[in-house]
């Protein structure tokens, strides 16, 4: 059986040679993970308020619509500016990091020296690496950039960031009104069960890219998802007289 940290690679000169040369990919998993969640726990939350309320089908459906495609792309732009933000900030601090090899080379040599001295490296060893990373500029621009800022090369595509944060959450949140759009007798109930599931599928994937058992994983997303609903049903059945 393959380890849970994935399927073994194959280990040969030329398969590692191509996998390097293809270079490590961007990861979108935190997108999908936040917009499904976001949208399933936001839209559940509209339909438990007003279930709770004892309002008709037509509104939860109404306003479930309006908070699917509108929260979904105020998600995207929030997505999408902070991923932006990290790009810049990685420019800005490149930027710096090579002014700095430029004006003090001697004080950057000396935290190449230091970084890999923490390491565990001493005497020739660490003479060595440090002559090896500072007679490559964009080596030693990149190595203080991943060790002193602790930031990865390789940089994620706002667009693509939002987009996946905007198909999550659409796709996800649209789950809690299916019921209501079909109608469905018992639609709360059945809503309640497919959120449950869907909660349950989301952490149950994300435990794919982490240590934590799939079943534990599905049951938190899950906990946390219908605390957040039973929260807004509360809400709305205390407020419902006000209708």
């Amino acid at each position: 059986m393959a380890p849970k940290d994935g399927p073994e690679h194959d280990h040969s000169p030329q398969a590692i040679a191509e996998r390097l040369a293809r270079g490590p990919t961007a990861n979108y998993l935190r997108d999908w993970v936040y917009g499904g969640i976001d949208g399933t726990v936001t839209t559940f939350a509209i339909v438990a308020g007003v279930v709770g309320a004892d309002l008709s089908a037509a509104i939860v459906i109404i306003l479930g619509l309006a908070n699917l495609f509108a929260d979904g792309f105020s998600m995207a732009a929030g997505s999408y500016s902070a991923t932006k933000a990290e790009i810049d900030d990685y420019r800005r601090l490149r930027r710096l990091e090579e002014r700095h090899i430029e004006l003090f080379p001697e004080g950057e040599r000396e935290e190449i020296r230091q970084i890999f001295l923490a390491k565990g490296l001493d005497g020739r060893q660490l003479d060595e690496i440090v002559e090896t990373i500072v007679a490559n500029r964009q080596l030693w621009v990149e190595t203080m950039l991943q060790e002193e800022y602790g930031l990865a090369s390789v940089q994620r595509s706002p667009i693509k960031a939002a987009a996946t944060t905007f198909a999550a959450f659409v796709v996800c949140g649209a789950i809690p009104l299916i019921p209501f759009l079909f109608g469905f007798d018992a639609s709360a109930l059945i809503a309640t069960i497919m959120t449950g599931i869907v909660f349950f599928l989301i952490g149950s994937a994300k435990s794919v890219w982490s240590t934590q058992h799939w079943i534990l994983s599905g049951l938190e997303t899950t906990t946390i998802g219908l605390v957040a609903a039973g929260v807004a049903y509360g809400i709305g059945w205390a407020l419902r007289g006000l209708i």
